[in-house]
């Protein structure tokens, strides 16, 4: 299966995806030149970038740009991507959480802060690497189905390369992040029904319409690869070390397996030291079907109708869930899900600890974080790291009933003395 972009795979100039060398499907291994394909032509299966890294030395990633292309030789760009219009996202914060980690009784915890993203999402990275496949292919439209953060960070990088978008939501999306996908692009299409519909609709223009890059569809392979830069960065500011474990959420599943991945190419580089580490996946109970699959022990996933405030997380029929299965079962995690009322708490108890304000994502994964303490599934003492993944701006009907005022007072000091505040 390939969408219908117009330029033939053997047009592309030399360099164009770096030290790619392929497609290689997930399941039977079967390779393809690269091009502009996401199934396999011998199962169906879906497609990743395969390579032949040559050797890079940390100093040469650390003399790199303050952004994902510090790590360019190890992604499906080009050499010059730098010196293409782009959002230059990523190297964000990796914060010492002391007040998060004493509130839940962790002794090292670690918040990695994606908030500060170019449009407050991890998604930025992902869309980075998806533009560069796209302009390689001659797209002449940059378009996804999205849950809200994907729309954001399409439409802002279009804008800035200067490249039609058209992206789709399902038309029930929080309203802030309607706005942050409208104000970049005049082609923001609201689709009646969920994220797997949306996506399903965006299948079908993908295999019928010429010169369209759909980023999480025709060009998967590469968009998917932007994640794996979380896992470098995160390995980079712990001083060329993996941490004990992780925590991260899942909606399709993607940048779970990405983190892994980029922790195993980090350690066949000989850029950090091999040890085991620990991946834990969150959801929301509302759409938690890989939660559901592991704690049944199932290899497959049922798809399930999603009702969360987690919409970013609302994908009913996660691509990547099997292999987030995988991943979890193999380095000794599990994939936990916690109520929306939870999810609200925890948004609530990193930022009145931490000063970060997180989207409902975010507020899963921390809830997750949470409930695996308290039910002895993650150890205490071990360095631990959690992935925030968006800023609170986007969701704020999730928490606006539970927060405002402690007192409204009349300006005088005898006002405020008497209003209970201290």
């Amino acid at each position: 299966m390939s969408a219908v972009i117009t330029e033939p795979t053997s047009g592309l100039r030399e360099g164009a995806f770096g030290h790619a060398t392929g497609l290689a499907c997930r399941e039977c291994g079967h390779q393809i030149p690269l091009g502009p394909h996401y199934a396999c032509t011998e199962c169906f299966g879906p497609l990743e970038i395969a390579y032949d890294f040559p050797a890079i030395t940390r100093e040469e990633i650390e003399a790199g740009p303050a952004n994902i292309w510090r790590y360019k030789t190890l992604l499906p760009v080009p050499s010059d991507i730098v010196d293409s219009p782009n959002m230059e996202p990523g190297f964000t914060r990796l914060l010492k959480a002391h007040n998060l980690g004493a509130e839940l009784g962790i002794t090292n915890l670690w918040v990695k802060d994606d908030s500060t993203n170019p449009t407050n999402s991890f998604k930025d990275r992902v869309v980075a690497c998806a533009l560069s496949a796209a302009r390689e292919f001659d797209a002449k439209v940059f378009a996804c189905p999205s849950t809200g953060n994907l729309a954001n960070a399409v439409a802002a990088a279009g804008a800035r390369a200067g490249i039609k978008t058209v992206v789709f939501i399902p038309a029930n999306l929080e309203q802030p992040k309607q706005v942050n996908s409208a104000i970049y692009t005049d082609s923001l299409v609201a689709v009646n029904g969920n994220y797997d519909d949306v996506n399903k609709l965006a299948s079908e223009i993908a295999g019928e319409e010429d010169g369209w890059a759909f980023v999480n569809v025709n060009v998967r392979p590469y968009y998917a690869e932007g994640s794996k830069t979380l896992g470098y960065e995160i390995a980079e500011q712990l001083g060329w070390r993996l941490p004990d474990q992780i925590v991260i959420p899942v909606a399709s599943g993607s940048q779970l397996t990405k983190v892994d991945k980029a922790f195993q190419e980090l350690i066949k580089l000989g850029l950090v030291e091999e040890k085991p580490y620990t991946v834990f996946g969150a959801q929301a109970t509302g759409c938690s079907p890989v939660s559901v699959a592991f704690k049944e022990g199932h290899q497959v996933i049922r798809p399930v109708k999603p009702d969360t405030i987690a919409k970013s997380l609302a994908i009913g029929n996660p691509a990547d869930g099997i292999y987030v299965l995988d991943i979890c079962r193999r380095t000794g995690g599990t994939v936990e899900d916690i109520s929306d009322e939870q999810v609200r708490e925890a948004i609530v108890l990193l930022a009145r600890t931490e000063g970060i304000f997180t989207e409902t994502a975010g507020g899963t994964t921390v809830g997750v974080l949470k409930k695996l303490v308290e039910t002895g599934q993650l150890d205490p003492n071990l360095e631990t790291v959690v992935i925030n993944t968006g800023h609170g701006l986007k969701t704020l009907d999730a928490i606006s009933d539970r927060v405002g005022a402690a007192a409204t007072i009349e300006p005088t000091y005898d006002s405020f003395r008497s209003s209970g505040i201290i």
